[in-house]
Formats: C-alpha cells, sequence, structure tokens
C-alpha cells in the first residue's frame, strides 16, 4: 500500500498555520442557539454549497435557531425559508430542497436523519460530500471522509494522488490516509484550500508544507 511521507509533519504543520486563519464567531451566543443534530448539520451543509461561510453562518442561524427541525421546517412557506437564507447561493432552488427533504423525513424516516450512507444519498439534493459531512459532523461517525474541491485539488496537487473527481479521491484517500487524520481532513485543507493553496496562483511563498509539495499543476504561484 502507498504510504504519504511525511504525513505528520505535514498535518501538524496545517494545524499550527490554519489556527491563524480560523473563521471568527459570527455570534457565539446565536450559535448556541442551535442545537447540533444531524438535521440541523443537514441543512447548514445544503446551505453552504457554493455559499461563502460567513453568509452560510448567518443564515443557518437565522433559520435554524427557531426551526431546526423538520416538523417546523415544513410549516415555513418557501418565501419564508427564500427570506431567512438569503443571500446563500441559489437560495430559491435551495428553499425548495429544504422543505422537500423535511417532508421526505417525516414521511418515510420518522422525522430521523438516516443513519445510513446509503440511505443519505436517496434524500433529494444530497451527494456524497453532503452524506460524508452529516456522518462525520452530525452522528460523529468514524470512517468517513467528506471530500469538496479542495479536498480533492490539494491531494492531487501535493502528488498523494492522481484522480479526476471528488468521488475518486475519496476511495484513494480512504487507502492512503491514516485513519487518525479523517477527522481534521475536511476542516483542515477547506481552510488551507481557501486561504493559502488557492485553485488559481496558490500563496507558495507562505505554505508551511511547500517543501513537501510537488507542485503538479501549478503554472503560476505567489
Amino acid at each position: 500500500m502507498k504510504q504519504i511521507k511525511h504525513i505528520n509533519e505535514i498535518f501538524t504543520l496545517l494545524k499550527k498555520e490554519m489556527k491563524k486563519h480560523e473563521r471568527p464567531f459570527v455570534s457565539k451566543s446565536k450559535w448556541e442557539e442551535i442545537i447540533n443534530t444531524p438535521f440541523t448539520t443537514l441543512i447548514s451543509c445544503i446551505l453552504s454549497l457554493r455559499t461563502k461561510d460567513e453568509v452560510t453562518d448567518q443564515a443557518s442561524i437565522r433559520l435554524l435557531q427557531n426551526h431546526n427541525t423538520p416538523e417546523k421546517i415544513i410549516k415555513l412557506s418557501k418565501e419564508q425559508i427564500q427570506k431567512m437564507i438569503y443571500p446563500v447561493g441559489f437560495y430559491k432552488t435551495k428553499s425548495k430542497r429544504i422543505k422537500e427533504i423535511s417532508k421526505t423525513l417525516i414521511e418515510k424516516y420518522k422525522s430521523q436523519v438516516p443513519e445510513d450512507f446509503n440511505e443519505l444519498l436517496k434524500l433529494n439534493g444530497v451527494g456524497r460530500k453532503t452524506a460524508n459531512i452529516v456522518m462525520v459532523y452530525g452522528f460523529n461517525k468514524p470512517g468517513f471522509i467528506p471530500v469538496d474541491t479542495h479536498c480533492h485539488r490539494i491531494p492531487n496537487r501535493l502528488g498523494w494522488i492522481k484522480t479526476k473527481n471528488s468521488d475518486e479521491t475519496e476511495q484513494e484517500l480512504k487507502k492512503i490516509l491514516p485513519q487518525k487524520y479523517w477527522d481534521d481532513f475536511n476542516h483542515l485543507f477547506v481552510r488551507f484550500g481557501q486561504k493559502i493553496c488557492t485553485p488559481v496562483s496558490p500563496f507558495c511563498s507562505k505554505c508551511p508544507i511547500k517543501k513537501y509539495c510537488k507542485k503538479i499543476g501549478v503554472n503560476r504561484s505567489r
């Protein structure tokens, strides 16, 4: 089995660097009003798709601090949901999807988010990334790796893998990344990809792990 060289050093350096770039609390008191459940995790993840973190945070607080169950969501009109989640990307489509998912959970799953990866994928609009996030952050289940565009791009850029899409990346990482790093991988690499290892012209000059990177596909850097 292929092993990632210097994996412990890489994660140690990334954790140290990313502490400088932690997301500020939008409103700690407001976040504490949102009960952390598989349902609130699922809805927050849907809101986050193609949306900046700070916008997702505010929208999640507005919607979920008082509507944290499928039953409460289903009582809202699509227009009410739209007003609360605006300006997240595709807010009209997401408002419809949130209501559909809530209705499905009530009718088919006794109002509970299914604690099964394949069942999650049956929910309209839920892909592998969202299902993985719900399993990891909603149910605190080991054995799952959420992979978004950053988590796909960076391991390929580092030379760990050679994959064409996020689904392939997820499967390959499960083969070579020691499981003790799985819980940290998503949030660490997402933040790293947003702040330093950007899609175009990454900040290689201030990258804490540049000596371990093969810079595959990097044509220009800062």
